[in-house]
């Protein structure tokens, strides 16, 4: 839905519970005990019309019979009264409740999703908003709000831990209170039949209290509302999660359990990368992580030095980096030259720089000083076992003062119990991370790691596509539209060939026969050596039933082939359809690699396109990657980076490499595929043979099913939108084009923002700036279209490549109702007419898509824009407590 109203549930003024009791062990009376005993400061009206008083407060029998209407309601009342309790307290005036109640459809119940669907519908008349139902309720312990049964009391802080398990939810509680961990938010979403992760997140990447966002996850509604969420929240802060359900056995009590279908893992993986967030595998990792990004900052780089008083344990710590695919510094000469003459002959003169088990605080310090400055290293890791002729805590001492001159990741790990907690409190006081063991600091390093790496994807500008390439989009429609209306679901091989070349995918020429003498003449027509593939609608995987024979040498060679194959394929499966054979040429390419690209359609998710190791092995390589469309060049090569054959592809020995760059295009390619045509269900391009001259699709499959819906909808992430783009041309003959922003844009606004006056730039910014910074210009035009636009009017050409004379964004709210904008125009194009064009289009946009009033801010003495503004009817209010601005507003 969106944020409206969150405030109430989680800021609210005044409380009512329903199903308050006094009966001991209740569910009702845990609620009341931990609602009246948290310190909330306003009104709490137990209903229930048993009592005439609870914890010393008077009672109330109904909603009716409340003195005021409240801003919360707790309901833990059975699901049948839900609905109607919902009903009534929204006409009151109620619009936050949490409800803590089960039985409203999990596992499938008929009636209870009637209730359910009930309860949302006297909900949703009013705006109401629910948290729940099947949860253990809400807490944020800096107003003394506890509207749940858990059992303790959060203590005060600043993370914000939302789940949809009510066990999870109270289980971290209880292993963080041990650890005087503190929150100010803790979530329990139950059955996320309302509020869900998306709404959560929008919510809390505004609390300016949340320094860190935890999320346990077992499946997503909305798919895309998450990914927009996620994305924006990521850039704010850190986002954590936990996803369970890795595994099928696992994945499916995850499903009886929520009553939601849990996506593929490796889907999961890649949505989570994709937005920036960082996963876990437990929950000491989910909390080691965010105090490691909140103490200690993210590594600029991946290598690790290891500095210990014991070999032994700085060999385990370095079999954890090492395992864990991190690289261990090598110190420069320097450096070693430099601790030769500071630490006993007996050193380990390399890394892990072991200064043996007598090493004192000052031996400590002094070698940490010397680690930190090499200029090989981006982090640095000091273990310290305990002995009897060294101070623990001189040693944590050291490392302190020596960590308050240097801005370099330093971690820290203090083995043993009682000989270690005085040095960790040192070290938390002084907020250095540390750990207990030497392998959770080497997975908090690994986590950093991919934590910069996913937040850096949201932020690097992508390059212009290497080559342009125009799909013939309506050939390929044609080619499915025909088999669709055969009623056939698969594509055979020369019709999917078809569409791929379509899409400028190069594809090894492919005709079919129906009888083997055909197959024979079309042999010969190619006048090269061939292969022949049985040709069957029930037949998808022709190498099970020996249905591909290559390199036969001549149309006899071919016609002997087909008819063996025939009477095989008919002994094996004689209930299967044969429409005949393919003939194609035999490709011979020494040294090529055999490759898979893919796209299967996730539950959640939708389309997902997939990369990695092909042949007739690929299942057992199990050597793929996914990536959630729409792609760009940057993002093609990060998934073919994270697979194992990407090292082979850099070329081996005596094996040259691969086309990375054709291949990173194939997959761009794919992606405008899925983003174009709905019908697209599955797809398999294996193999694709890659060697050093490009790519080559030898084989392909594809599903393909009637729908309505608009391809772009189905997609996690939506694409850029290519029906807004129009051709401008001014009566002095110069055409300019205006389109959506691009990622690839970045460096043409870098020359606009050069081009425009300090003036011009004071005007738009507010304040002076000698330069457009990149994580300015990347928020600029990396946008997330489903919330926010940016048209930009540009030279013909590609994105990247062609200049941008300005642009007009509008970023909605959360909400879908108010949109915020900004003109940005070249200093030299004033006057031509761009900047009322840019107003109206943006306007246009805005109440195409809905929103009901678009408001921006404006310097006072910004006469040009203010004129402009009035011309199209914005109202003019200057602010109150900024004079020198005035917001302009225009009702839709």
């Amino acid at each position: 839905m969106s944020i409206r109203n969150l405030e109430r549930l989680f800021k609210p003024r005044s409380m009512a519970l329903v199903g308050a009791s006094k009966e001991k062990g209740s569910l009702g009376a845990v609620l009341t005990r931990n609602l009246f005993n948290a310190g909330f400061a306003g009104p709490i009206m137990p209903v229930n019309p048993r009592y005439r008083a609870i914890e010393g407060v008077l009672t109330y029998a109904d909603a009716s019979a409340l003195p005021e209407v409240p801003e919360l309601v707790v309901i833990a009342t059975p699901p049948a009264t839900v609905p109607d309790l919902i009903a009534k307290f929204a006409a009151l005036g109620t619009r936050g409740a949490v409800v803590i109640t089960a039985g409203f459809g999990e596992g499938g119940d008929a009636a209870g999703e009637s209730l359910r669907r009930a309860m949302l519908e006297a909900a949703g008349r009013h705006g109401l908003r629910i948290v729940g139902p099947n949860c253990i309720g809400v807490m944020v312990p800096k107003l003394g709000l506890n509207a749940g049964f858990a059992h303790i009391a959060p203590q005060p802080g600043h993370l914000a831990f939302v789940a949809q398990s009510g066990a999870i939810a109270t289980s971290v509680l209880d292993w963080a209170s041990a650890r005087s961990i503190g929150f100010s938010h803790i979530v329990s979403l139950g059955d996320m039949s309302d509020v869900d992760f998306g709404d959560m997140l929008d919510y809390l990447a505004r609390e300016p209290e949340v320094r860190g966002v935890l999320l346990y996850v077992e499946a997503i509604t909305h798919a895309r509302k998450f990914m927009s969420a996620a994305r924006a929240a990521a850039r704010l802060k850190p986002v954590v999660v936990i996803k369970a359900g890795r595994h099928p056995a696992s994945a499916g009590a995850v499903a009886s359990h929520t009553g939601a279908m849990a996506g593929a893992d490796a889907v999961f993986d890649a949505a989570f990368r994709r937005a920036g967030m960082l996963r876990v595998n437990d929950i000491g990792d989910l909390f080691g992580a965010v105090e490691t990004l909140e103490m200690g900052g993210t590594p600029k780089g991946d290598r690790l030095a290891i500095l210990t008083n014991g070999g032994g344990i700085g060999i385990m710590a370095t079999d954890a980096l090492l395992t864990r695919g991190g690289r261990l510094a090598e110190l420069s000469a320097e450096t070693v030259q430099k601790l030769n003459a500071i630490l006993p002959p007996a050193w380990s003169h390399g890394n892990p720089v072991d200064i043996l088990g007598d090493a004192t605080g000052e031996r400590y310090g002094r070698a940490l000083q010397l680690v930190l400055q090499d200029p090989n290293i981006d982090a640095v890791l000091v273990l310290k076992c305990p002995t009897a002729v060294s101070s623990g805590e001189d040693a944590a001492q050291a490392v302190i003062d020596v960590a308050a001159k240097s801005k370099r990741c330093l971690l820290t790990c203090w083995l043993g119990e009682d000989a270690a907690n005085a040095s960790r409190r040192m070290f938390s006081a002084h907020r250095i991370p540390t750990y207990f063991t030497p392998e959770r600091a080497v997975r908090a390093f690994i986590d950093m790691l991919n934590y910069r790496r996913n937040q850096e994807m949201l932020m690097q500008t992508p390059p212009s596509i290497p080559e342009q390439f125009t799909p013939d989009t309506a050939a390929a429609g044609r080619v499915i539209e025909e088999a669709l209306a055969d009623g056939r679901q698969w594509l055979t091989e020369p019709e999917a060939k078809a569409v791929l070349d379509a899409y400028r995918i190069p594809v090894v020429p492919t005709r079919t026969a129906a009888d083997p003498q055909t197959a024979a003449r079309v042999a010969a027509s190619f006048a090269v050596p061939v292969v022949l593939k049985i040709l069957s609608p029930d037949i998808t995987h022709k190498s099970d039933v020996n249905g591909v024979i290559l390199d036969l040498q001549t149309p006899a060679a071919v016609r002997a082939a087909a008819e063996s194959m025939l009477e095989r394929v008919r002994s094996r499966l004689p209930e299967a359809r044969i429409d005949g054979f393919t003939v194609q040429p035999m490709v011979k390419r020494t040294g090529a690699f055999e490759l898979i690209v893919g796209v299967s359609e996730d539950a959640q998710f939708g389309p997902v396109i997939l990369f990695g190791h092909g042949g007739t092995a690929t299942e057992i390589i199990n050597d793929t990657a996914l990536a959630l469309p729409p792609l760009n060049m940057h993002l093609c090569h990060e998934v073919i980076s994270r697979t194992r054959i990407f090292s082979l592809l850099k070329g081996v020995r005596d094996r040259s490499a691969g086309a990375i760059e054709e291949i990173a295009v194939t997959l761009l390619k794919i992606s405008q595929l899925i983003i174009d045509i709905a019908a697209v269900v599955e797809l398999d391009i294996n193999p694709l043979l890659a060697d050093e001259f490009g790519v080559l699709a030898l084989d392909a499959r594809l599903r393909i099913r009637h729908t309505d819906e608009p391809a772009a909808n189905r997609l996690a992430i939506c694409p850029c939108p290519s029906e807004l783009e129009e051709e401008i041309a001014l009566p002095d003959g110069r055409r300019f084009l205006l389109r959506p922003v691009r990622p690839e844009d970045e460096p043409a606004f870098q020359r606009l923002f050069a081009r425009m006056s300090p003036e011009d730039i004071r005007m738009r910014f507010f304040a002076p700036k000698r330069a457009l910074s990149h994580p300015l210009a990347a928020r600029l035009t990396q946008i997330d279209y489903d919330r926010e636009m940016a048209l930009v009017l540009a030279e013909p050409g590609a994105p990247g490549r062609s200049d941008v004379f300005g642009a007009v964004n509008i970023t909605a709210d959360s909400d879908g109702e108010r949109g915020e904008f900004a003109i940005m125009l070249r200093s030299d194009m004033a006057g031509l007419g761009f900047g009322p064009l840019l107003m109206r289009r943006m306007i246009d946009y805005s109440r195409a898509k809905g929103l009901k009033e678009v408001v921006g801010d404006v310097l006072r003495e910004n006469r040009p824009m203010l004129r402009l503004c009035d011309l199209f009817h914005f109202e003019q209010t200057p602010m109150i407590d900024e004079p020198s601005i005035i917001e302009v507003l225009l009702r839709l």
